[in-house]
């Protein structure tokens, strides 16, 4: 079969996988922290062609997708006006967990609430971490959330209690991270270790009342997906013409 063949379906299935990438991104314009992906490509193997040319002879056999990486840019921010609605300005992420003994999970979105326990929590019912690793309960009311993320507040008796600080973390590679639904992030030996130092990163603050939306730029998206759908239909045609290629080749033998 020709070489071309095979390198056509390759493009085809690239730039499907992009197409459905660009389709989850564009799903989620309006998804509070959510982080967009882009896909990138690689040729495959290429095949010596025969020959004393000085230079190196070689087809090759299509191109396939290399990675699929997460943009850790920040998104646009969105005044709310809650008290409870926190987003960071530069790095770091919020540290949530799922239970007492549950797992323990990253977040850009910051919409958090307060139940009736006076806990704080996602939209999930999963708690928020303070810098000691510890969910943060007994809150009454909300005072005020300064810059450095310590929240002032009053017990469910109100009564004045010592700020409580909030869990920052930081990872070597943001990028590595894995997506897991519900706008949130999981650790893996891609993303490197937690850091959670106490304090936040350098030239970073939380802002009260204010959400870090998605970081998706439709502009960029539809370009994208004009290049994508041509590319594809590009790829459709390489394989047609080989088809007719070999029903000529078939017929020469009639």
């Amino acid at each position: 079969m020709l070489n071309s063949m095979y390198s056509g379906v390759s493009g085809m299935r690239g730039f499907q996988t992009k197409l459905d990438v660009i389709g989850n991104n564009i799903a989620n314009v309006n998804t509070v922290g959510y982080q967009k992906s882009r896909v990138l490509f690689e040729d495959m193997l290429s095949q010596s062609v025969a020959g004393n040319s000085v230079n190196s002879m070689q087809v090759g056999l299509g191109s396939s997708v290399s990675a699929i990486n997460m943009v850790d840019s920040p998104g646009s921010p969105m005044t709310t006006g809650v008290q409870t609605d926190l987003s960071i300005q530069g790095d770091g992420y919020f540290r949530v967990k799922a239970g007492a003994d549950g797992q323990e999970f990253l977040a850009r979105s910051g919409s958090f609430q307060l139940n009736a326990a006076g806990e704080l929590v996602t939209t999930q019912g999963y708690n928020v971490l303070d810098e000691d690793d510890q969910p943060i309960t007994g809150i009454g009311q909300i005072n005020s959330i300064d810059r450095d993320g310590n929240i002032t507040f009053t017990d469910v008796d109100g009564t004045p209690q010592a700020p409580i600080k909030l869990g920052i973390g930081t990872v070597t590679n943001p990028a590595g991270l894995n997506k897991v639904g519900n706008s949130l992030f999981l650790v893996t030996d891609k993303s490197g270790e937690l850091d959670t130092e106490p304090g936040l990163p350098e030239g970073s603050r939380v802002v009260a009342g204010q959400l870090e939306m998605s970081n998706v730029d439709l502009t960029e998206e539809f370009t994208e997906m004009i290049v994508a759908q041509r590319g594809f239909q590009a790829n459709s045609r390489v394989i047609t013409t080989s088809d007719e290629i070999l029903q000529e080749i078939v017929n020469l033998k009639r």
